[in-house]
């Protein structure tokens, strides 16, 4: 009796350890667990890099990626339940999708995925005619984003990143710096659109008629939850209170002032208005003047000068954002030409790049959100793609990360806390991309990236930014 109660003891044990396996492996919220903790001084700078409005099926129509088992779909469910293919496009059109929390609401048809066909179309020329049917379902022409194919096939490319929030730029822009759009700290209210009666100013210096939508994320009614406005000035914390308490140097480069994807402009403290909101005209506090770079080439000439910070994040122009409608199409070569700079200088060697999209931009994905945390989380998937010397060499993550994840990371590397109180942070709740790295591997040297376009022509670009979208 007594071997048979060890038995079933070892068994239970067994099973346990078993299924606990089995979620780690298909990417369970982790929790924020650290299964493979970077040694001290391997990774010393991190880089983000924030392009906008891809989808994982329609930016990754990668050959080389699928057959190593990267999840990208060919085909998708339209809201009549017939199947049909996603074509290709080109990554330059004369056309946008809505990507705002009714968009998600409509794609995600709760879980069935099968309601982007619903969308409203916008055109270049104010138009009605300039897509072609069903122009979600579309995928990227290869050719024209080889450089991102390059960084995934040749790195680690994550199939199972999702948006944490489900809206569009201007909030994710507030979750990528700080883990939630929260108009206050501990508040239920989070923003959940763009800006309105201001063109797309944005933050604590906007006109004083500027407003944003605000959604009660305890409230799961989408009649109710979603009414409500606010002047578009936050005040939360955010990774950079973090990082300024551990005298870590932190950088975040971007074309505009008051640009909805310019993140600490919303945030009253690092904004630093000079008169009190809504009454401010400009960002002139020591947050803002010490770290805010407005010339988002300038991380170039600074990785160069030997001048990158511990943490830094580079936002695009439009013409370089990937973004439908309003990119030239330059953006895999922008995000090479950083790259690049990277991993043939003194910076190669301690550096962290993590590439991701801001929001799925009304393009079709197949994959629904691994989880819903309330009325505004989980969003879509969206690309991510991590470079380093310790990344995985040509590895597929199918853990479930989001832009949580990427703080998560940056706390973990720097021995830094949680940025909020709670599990209202999403920081406090992903995983670290402990999955995507091997410290114990021999370090990967770095082999230039193909681009059309190198760094001396975004250098050389003199023409003024331009301006985000405001979907």
């Amino acid at each position: 009796m007594v071997q048979l109660r060890v038995v079933l003891l070892l068994s239970l044990i067994f099973f346990a350890a078993t299924v606990l396996i089995s979620l780690n492996g298909c990417g369970g919220v982790s929790g924020g667990g650290n299964h493979n903790p970077p040694p001290p001084g391997k990774i010393k700078h991190v880089v983000i890099i924030f392009q906008e409005n891809r989808s994982t099926d329609n930016l990754f129509h990668d050959s080389v990626l699928i057959n190593r088992g990267a999840d990208i779909a060919s085909s998708g469910q339209i809201s009549t339940g017939q199947t049909v293919p996603l074509t290709p496009v080109s990554l330059v059109t004369a056309y946008d999708m809505a990507h705002n929390h009714k968009s998600f609401l409509g794609a995600w048809n709760n879980g069935a995925m099968n309601g982007a066909d619903q969308d409203v179309v916008f055109c270049q020329d104010g138009g009605s005619d300039c897509a072609p049917p069903n122009p979600e379902y579309q995928y990227v022409n290869p050719s024209e984003v080889q450089p991102y194919f390059t960084l995934a096939e040749t790195y680690t490319f994550a199939d199972r990143m999702f948006q944490t929030n489900q809206g569009p730029s201007f909030p994710a822009h507030q979750y990528i710096i700080s883990g939630t759009s929260a108009i206050a700290e501990k508040s239920k209210f989070d923003a959940s659109g763009n800006v309105f009666n201001g063109g797309n100013v944005a933050g604590c210096a906007a006109p004083p008629d500027v407003l944003v939508k605000i959604i009660d994320t305890t409230d799961p009614n989408p009649d109710t939850n979603d009414t409500q406005t606010m002047y578009p000035c936050f005040e939360h914390p955010a990774l950079t209170d973090l990082l300024d308490a551990s005298n870590l140097n932190w950088k975040y480069y971007t074309p505009a002032a008051g640009s909805i994807w310019t993140g600490p402009n919303a945030i009253q403290h690092m904004c630093g208005p000079n008169q009190p909101p809504p009454n401010g005209t400009a960002c002139v506090g020591a947050e803002w003047t010490n770290h805010v770079v407005l010339k988002q080439t300038q991380v170039l000439s600074d990785i160069a000068a030997g001048q990158l910070a511990a943490v830094t994040w580079v936002i695009p122009n439009g013409k370089s954002s990937d973004h439908a409608m309003y990119t030239d199409g330059s953006g895999p070569s922008w995000v090479a030409s950083i790259v690049n700079a990277i991993g043939t200088s003194q910076y190669w060697a301690d550096t962290a790049i993590l590439i991701t999209w801001d929001d799925w931009g009304g393009w079709y994905d197949h994959q629904p959100p691994s989880s819903i945390f309330n009325s505004y989380e989980y969003g879509l998937r969206v690309p991510l793609i991590v470079v380093s010397p310790y990344a995985k060499a040509a590895h597929i993550s199918h853990v479930n990360h989001d832009f949580g994840s990427l703080l998560k990371f940056i706390e973990t590397v720097f021995s830094l806390p949680t940025v909020g109180p709670g599990d209202g942070y999403a920081d406090s709740r992903a995983d670290d991309l402990s999955d995507c790295f091997d410290f114990n591997q021999s370090p990967l040297p770095f082999t230039t990236i193909a681009a059309p376009l190198d760094a001396q022509y975004f250098l050389n670009d003199k023409s003024p930014p331009t301006p985000p979208d405001n979907d």
